[in-house]
């Protein structure tokens, strides 16, 4: 008999929660007209869709005309990157092992013309604050940053950053789409030209997230051919999708410290039972401020990718480091970037656990996943 399954896996995607599918179930039956269109069927939809945008604008503390509506975290980013860089010459400074939507966002970029430099961090993944002066901010057209990293958690403090490219007037674009839904956002006082988000990594749908731009910040829109977000997006609005998001991060703001606090509660008790059980282990940046839900752990002496595939006929979903990179053989960007070395490298595995998990299913992940080291240790098959 299989195991009851263990999902551990939630910062690559989210089961979206009761509310949100109750909120979507009924949108999409009273609202399912074009919000564009001038009938009462439309009408209705963009009731929905400005209330929806009005819930949003106030969990991120920004304008409500400031949210742009895209299809996720993906293209977000690469709105941003493309709206700010289009036509121009200079240079985008990003964060040292950045998520590869912005790594690839900015090799598009360069083969048009620009250059890139990245912004060194230290061996827990913290931006090195003392380096960031030493940035060409003359040449400078966009940095690009990470609030809160997909592998391994860190939390980026900002002030510093956002003080020099408010100096230098320099755009700051913040890729906070594992933050949002997890820690509070606030888009004014990070002091960002633009931020990404991403709804499926906080219990909402996929096919939805948000670019929210400053005003009175002009940025050429990837997307083209049609009026809708004030003509920053074409495409007709997804109501639905939208009103799931909203639902979601109400959710989260009418629950935050309780939320947090039992999801890091899960988080230390894995990691403290892996320390107890698994010894010897790695904790990646241990000493950083993380997310609350993220556990980036080695096992040194044991493959992650058999690991990975021993865990999972054990019942437990996890990752070996960003969903966006599987098939790679190359070591995580973020681990990278922390000079972990190769072989430290090849034993990580990330757990990332949400307010859908249970004390229970902690207890018992850790019970499995000890027992599928020892078998690795000593040969034996499941």
């Amino acid at each position: 008999m299989s195991p009851s399954p263990i999902y551990l896996d939630n910062n690559a995607t989210t089961r979206i929660l009761p509310v949100v599918a109750e909120t979507m179930a009924e949108v999409w039956t009273s609202a399912f007209g074009n919000p564009g269109s001038r009938h009462s069927y439309g009408r209705e939809a963009r009731r929905i869709l400005d209330s929806s945008r009005d819930t949003i604008a106030e969990v991120l503390n920004c304008h409500p005309s400031e949210i742009v509506f895209t299809s996720g975290g993906t293209e977000s980013i690469n709105a941003a990157i493309y709206g700010f860089t289009v036509g121009r010459r200079g240079t985008i400074a990003l964060t040292q092992g950045e998520h590869p939507a912005t790594t690839a966002a900015c090799r598009r970029a360069a083969e048009s013309g620009l250059k890139t430099v990245t912004m060194p961090v230290d061996a827990s993944g913290r931006l090195v604050t003392e380096q960031l002066r030493a940035l060409p901010w003359e040449e400078l057209k966009l940095v690009a940053v990470i609030l809160a990293h997909n592998e391994t958690g860190v939390i980026q403090d900002l002030r510093e950053l956002s003080r020099l490219c408010e100096r230098y007037r320099v755009p700051l674009f913040v890729d906070a789409v594992q933050a949002v839904g997890k820690i509070p956002v606030d888009f004014r006082r990070l002091g960002a030209a633009a931020l990404a988000l991403g709804g499926h990594k906080f219990h909402a749908p996929r096919g939805i997230g948000g670019l929210v731009i400053r005003h009175n910040i002009p940025i050429v829109p990837l997307l083209e051919g049609g009026h809708q977000e004030s003509g920053r997006r074409a495409g007709t609005e997804p109501v639905p999708l939208i009103a799931g998001m909203a639902a979601s991060l109400r959710h989260f703001v009418d629950f935050p410290e309780e939320r947090r606090a039992r999801v890091k509660r899960m988080r230390d008790d894995l990691q403290l039972r892996l320390e107890k059980s698994c010894a010897p282990v790695v904790i990646h940046s241990r000493d950083a401020e993380r997310l609350p839900n993220t556990l980036s752990i080695a096992f040194p002496g044991v493959d992650g990718e058999a690991l990975l595939v021993s865990l999972d006929l054990d019942g437990i979903a996890c990752s070996l480091g960003s969903t966006c990179a599987s098939g790679s053989a190359e070591p995580a960007p973020a681990l990278a970037a922390m000079n972990v070395p190769p072989d430290i490298c090849r034993s990580s595995v990330r757990f990332s656990v949400s307010c859908l998990n249970s004390f229970d299913e902690i207890t018992e992940a850790a019970n499995r996943i000890t027992s599928a080291l020892r078998r690795l240790k000593t040969g034996r098959s499941p």
